[in-house]
């Protein structure tokens, strides 16, 4: 039983490590594409500043919502794991 458990825990938190990595890699891309749709449009219409700012800003802060509900996941997926409290033991015993 122990045994299982650490390694169930082994294979939760590099699943966490995984899915934290793949989704600030996926996450820096769409800002910058979406960064960089923004300056170009300011630099073609100087005059559509704001309102390409304000839409640009919210369109940011949905893209790093994802990133942070991958990071509630991965930390669900450490602390919350059904055999915890058997992994915590076999960790403390040392």
């Amino acid at each position: 039983m122990e045994a299982e458990a650490l390694k169930f825990f082994v294979a939760c938190v590099t699943a966490a490590g995984f899915g934290i990595a793949i989704a600030a890699f996926g996450c820096g891309i769409g800002q910058g594409l979406g960064l960089k749709a923004a300056v170009e449009g300011i630099a073609r219409n100087p005059e559509s500043s704001g309102k390409v700012t304000v839409t640009m800003l919210i369109g940011l802060a949905m893209i790093e919502s994802l990133c942070i509900y991958a990071l509630v996941v991965a930390l669900i997926l450490i602390y919350a794991s059904p055999m915890a409290v058997t992994v915590t033991e076999l960790l403390t015993k040392q």
